[in-house]
């Protein structure tokens, strides 16, 4: 068995050196590994969180996108029915005008000489709708002497129509408004009759402006139709 003597303190340091630079590559190794180990760990988490985020981003963007859409029709949907509420009130203004203008020129049916005879008939189509033996007429003052003029024919035509007989009498004492006076808001009548019976309890009332109401109810779908023509939406017409 050989012995060796005291290292020199060369072969010492050498050792020693040795020694260092094995752990230095070693440590190095270990330092390149993990490295390389924490930034694949990195890319990997990196690369999830972009996937989470443009997943994100997508959903977002289509929620958006359908709100978007959404709020398109919704205002489509207000304008379409602004659209409509302002045609069908250009319609209504432009009925109410006709209707005006009719109000207006009521006044120029008493002026004419067919007044007279429009006045007998109202009479007999108001004693005809109240089937009574008598009634009393009442109308403007301006027109007594008319009806006073006309009570007899109406007499008479009321038996032809209904084969009954009637007594009418005119009131001298209750009118009905009188004319419209220009720039004037006091209530006047154009003309018509109003006929009562049972102590005034019943009445028909047959004056111009009501008539005007009535015929304004019954024509109206027609007064439409031809202003506007026929409603293709509408599955039913009077």
């Amino acid at each position: 068995m050989s012995t060796q003597g005291p290292l020199k303190d060369e072969d010492v340091q050498k050792q020693l050196k040795q020694m260092v630079a094995f752990i230095m590559k070693e440590a190095n190794e270990k330092s390149d590994e993990i490295q390389v180990k924490a930034k694949e760990e990195f890319n990997i988490e990196r690369q999830r969180l972009l996937q989470a985020e443009k997943l994100k981003l997508t959903k977002d963007f289509e929620k958006k996108e359908k709100q978007l859409e959404v709020n398109k029709k919704i205002a489509y949907s207000n304008e379409l029915n602004q659209a409509r509420l302002r045609s069908l009130k250009a319609r209504e203004d432009a009925v109410g005008k006709i209707l005006n203008d009719a109000y207006a020129n009521l006044a120029t049916l008493s002026q004419g000489p067919a007044y007279k005879d429009l006045l007998e008939d109202l009479i007999v189509q108001a004693a005809v709708k109240l089937n009574e033996s008598s009634a009393t007429v009442v109308c403007r003052q301006v027109d007594i002497a008319l009806v006073e003029g006309v009570l007899a024919k109406a007499t008479a035509k009321y038996h032809q129509v209904t084969n009954k007989q009637i007594k009418l009498s005119l009131d001298t004492k209750n009118y009905l408004p009188p004319p419209k006076v220009p720039n004037s808001e006091a209530a006047y009548c154009s003309g018509g009759i109003v006929l009562s019976t049972a102590e005034g309890k019943i009445l028909c009332n047959n004056t111009l402006e009501q008539r005007l109401s009535t015929a304004h109810e019954q024509l109206l779908p027609t007064i439409r139709t031809i202003l506007f023509g026929r409603s293709l939406s509408r599955k039913y017409f009077n």
